[in-house]
Formats: C-alpha cells, structure tokens, sequence
C-alpha cells in the first residue's frame, strides 16, 4: 500500500539552506488584466524562500507561454541583468501555462550531505543502491535538471490549459484548474516520470501564509496521483524529484527535479 500523507511541517522561513534543492517560477502577479505584463523570476532555495538563480552560471535550455493550443518561445526574453529576469505581455485571455527547462549541471557533495539530501528528498532507491554496494562513506558526482511550471491567470475567463501535458522527463499535471477553485477545496495532482504515472513518489506541497512556510510531504498512489486540501489562500508550490543512476561515466547519478506554482484564492 503506497503511503499517503506522512507529515506536514510549519516552517518558519529564515533563509536558504546550504544544499538549496527546490527550483521554481515566482511572478510577482498571478491574476493579470489582458495586455498586462507578466514579471516573473527563476528561483532556488528551501521552504518557498529563495534567491534568484544565477543566470550567469546556469542556463534556460527552453522556456514557453503555453495559452491554449498557441506555443510561444520566449527564451529570448531573459534578462541576465534585470531584476525581474522574465517579463511578458500577456495578450491572451485565459489560464496561461509557462513552462521552463534547464540545461544539466555538475554537483559534487560529500557522502554524509549526499545520504542526507537522498533521505530527505525521498530518494530511498539510491540509498539502498549504495548500501548494498557499500558506498554510503562515498562522495557522489550528480548531473541535475530542471523542469518547472508556472500557472497563472489572465482576465476571468478560465480555460484548460493548465492540464497540457508537456512531455518532459518528469512533470506534474493538476487534476483541475487552480484558478477555478477555492481554499477549502481539493486538489489532486499527477505525477508523471518518463511519460507514465510514477507510483509510491515522494511529493511536497508547500503554502505561504505571510512569511510561514507550510510543507505537506505526501507520496503518489498507485495511480501516480496525490490528493491535498487547498487549506489557506496564497502562493502554493507542488515538487518532485526522481534520481536514477547515470549513464554518463563523469557523474554517478543523475536527477530530474520538477515544480508546479500557482496560487488560490
């Protein structure tokens, strides 16, 4: 029987970790009028508090305005420099989805900070893995990347756009549109890995009030879904990682992390 809802922590938010996993997209609206400009930023860190990824280290391989069945690339709109990295007009009425991949980057930890990301992040596969071939007091070498989604919505009309499934190596798809519900409610998300629905999956699922942090950890069902009451209004983030060994002799493993951001009202 897969688990359900293991815990749910307050957090009260003071700062980003030394090992700062969690990559998301934060705009600074998330309702907008047609013909108003969407100002967002690509961000790292721990509990929903984060800091701005740095784009002269990193790099954006693709980011996309889905609105329907209309594609927009608008890589070509990040702003090394600007404070607000991202900033787009939005001309569609409806619930917009923008979608943002990285490229792979190379990180080294120490076997004691390794074990410890794997225990916390969910990741008990590549624990026992290096058990069984004695390697917990080994150092890791890791490639990881970043596919992320952003909703938000545009004048009234709610359309839906927010379940396109978009085909990445690990993706969350919402069961209904966020923008059509209310705090109170429920919501249920699919977790997808490799296209296929990914069963006993570690998910989080944080909500901000002012500067609290609550974090629900949760794991998929047998279907690959979780369920989660929508308990307050405000920014909420829903998380993901699945690591699997690497196929590249430079790195040991290899991870793919995912995130989901809208807010409710």
């Amino acid at each position: 029987m897969c688990k359900k809802l293991i815990t749910i922590v307050l957090l009260i938010t003071c700062g980003t970790l030394a090992i700062a996993h969690e990559f998301w997209l934060l705009p600074r609206k998330y309702r907008l009028a047609v013909g108003e400009e969407l100002k967002f930023n690509l961000m790292v860190g721990e509990n929903f508090e984060g800091e701005p990824w740095d784009l002269k280290k990193h790099k954006v391989e693709k980011l996309e305005l889905h609105s329907g069945a209309k594609v927009t690339d608008i890589k070509k709109l990040v702003n090394v420099t600007a404070r607000d990295k991202v900033v787009v007009k939005m001309t569609e009425e409806g619930t917009q989805l923008i979608t943002m991949q990285s490229n792979f980057a190379f990180i080294e930890l120490e076997a004691e900070k390794f074990n410890a990301y794997l225990k916390e992040d969910g990741l008990e596969n590549i624990y026992e893995l290096r058990e069984k071939n004695n390697e917990l007091n080994k150092s890791s070498k890791e490639f990881y990347g970043r596919f992320v989604k952003l909703l938000v919505q545009t004048g009234d009309k709610v359309t839906d756009t927010y379940k396109k499934k978009i085909g990445t190596p690990v993706e969350i798809i919402p069961n209904k549109n966020p923008y059509a519900i209310k705090s109170g409610d429920y919501l249920s998300c699919l977790i997808l890995v490799n296209g296929k629905p990914a069963i006993n999956q570690l998910v989080k699922v944080w909500n901000k009030i002012g500067n609290t942090t609550f974090l629900q950890n949760m794991y998929t069902e047998k279907d690959g879904n979780i369920t989660f009451p929508l308990n307050s209004k405000g920014p909420w983030m829903v998380s993901t990682v699945k690591m699997f060994p690497s196929e590249k002799p430079s790195a040991d493993y290899q991870s793919m992390w995912s995130s989901l951001v809208f807010e409710i009202q």
